[in-house]
């Protein structure tokens, strides 16, 4: 189906390559002959993709430009895989040195590449101070278009802590946004579960509510009214909820917020600032489409890790043809509030597809 607008992928992933990655790395940090090496980001303990080994993709740079053509997708602004454990790390001069390291690498490996791929800085929050110059840095030397917050930490703490504000204040004066994504389990509450396929349904959505019910009531968002941020990979069908259990805490409870806000939280969720994630089959999608409107959605294609590459068949057409979805709320959706967010330019993307149609054009039969 020829597309009536331009895709970006809200969230695409890389897979670390941990032998390039190395590289980034200070000499103190390499491996030596005859000695161990080892793993450099923690885990929570799930086994994530093991026990389908034959169903995901370890794509470089020119395997994921196949992947964004085979399925009409215009660019995708990359996400880390490896460092969403980040926020686990105790030792914050190690999270500054493995931040660094990634960005350098998304950078060497994939950004330089291709303009259709947009990085977001990995950010070592264990330092809020160094989160920030390495955004700026990110921002600055390779044209990053956003930061990300990992969505749990060990011990676990909310972003409304006023120990995060420098982040803030430099994603704001840096006119970046601010994803904050979750892909470990750990310290929210799932360690009875006796299967991932419990966890999986659960951590996201849990995190994503944890995250911004912090920063609600210590109001982050009202001390930073310019500030953009994503709660990415849970859906949105969470949304309107939380909301409601928000906006009811607001009304019943307001004398015990540490951050007496001028505005309902129904309000700030609404105001255009804050964005969310959908997932193209999501049944509840229309509801919060009605109740927010279609202006703070992204669709993430979340690949490599949601589903097989074949899956992927037809999943963008099915969506914009969805009959509970005006044609409008798929635009927004796909297209311009995705721009909106991480500050791109459609006219650069534009120029980006009609230079890629041209040079199909140009091919040799």
């Amino acid at each position: 189906m020829k597309r009536p607008f331009p895709v970006i992928d809200a969230d695409g992933h890389v897979i670390e390559n941990i032998q390039q990655f190395r590289e980034f790395l200070p000499s103190q940090f390499h491996g030596e002959d005859g000695k161990r090496e080892y793993v450099l980001f923690p885990r929570d303990g799930w086994a994530r993709g093991a026990l389908t080994p034959r169903k995901r993709e370890h794509p470089d740079a020119a395997r994921w430009l196949e992947f964004l053509d085979a399925c009409g997708i215009d660019a995708t602004v990359l996400y880390t895989s490896a460092g969403l454990a980040l926020g686990l790390l105790h030792d914050a001069d190690f999270a500054i040195v493995l931040a660094r390291a990634y960005n350098d690498w998304l950078h060497q490996y994939f950004l330089r590449i291709s303009p259709r791929f947009k990085g977001v800085a990995l950010l070592p929050v264990q330092d809020p101070p160094e989160a920030a110059k390495e955004l700026e840095r990110c921002v600055r030397d390779y044209g990053m278009v956003g930061g990300m917050l990992a969505a749990v930490m060990n011990p676990m703490r909310g972003y409304g802590l006023p120990q995060f504000d420098p982040i803030y204040a430099a994603a704001e004066r840096l006119d970046v946004p601010l994803g904050v994504h979750a892909g470990v389990a750990s310290e929210l509450g799932l360690d009875h579960m006796t299967s991932f396929a419990g966890v999986y349904p659960l951590s996201h959505p849990f995190a994503q509510m944890q995250q911004l019910t912090s920063m609600m009531i210590h109001g982050v968002f009202e001390r930073f009214p310019r500030l953009r941020v994503a709660f990415l990979e849970a859906g949105c069908g969470w949304v309107p909820y939380l909301m409601d259990r928000l906006d009811e805490s607001y009304e019943h409870r307001f004398n015990r917020w540490p951050h007496k806000a001028k505005k309902a939280p129904s309000e700030i969720m609404c105001n255009g600032n804050l964005y969310y994630s959908c997932e193209t089959g999501e049944r509840t999608l229309d509801t919060v489409v009605r109740l927010m409107g279609g202006t703070q959605l992204l669709w993430p294609s979340d690949f490599p890790h949601e589903k097989p590459w074949d899956e992927f068949s037809g999943n963008l057409d099915a969506f914009i043809g969805r009959d509970d979805l005006s044609a409008n709320t798929a635009r927004q959706i796909l297209w311009e509030n995705p721009c909106r967010l991480y500050g791109l330019s459609e006219k650069t993307i534009t120029a980006n597809v009609q230079a890629k149609i041209e040079t199909a054009a140009a091919a040799p039969a």
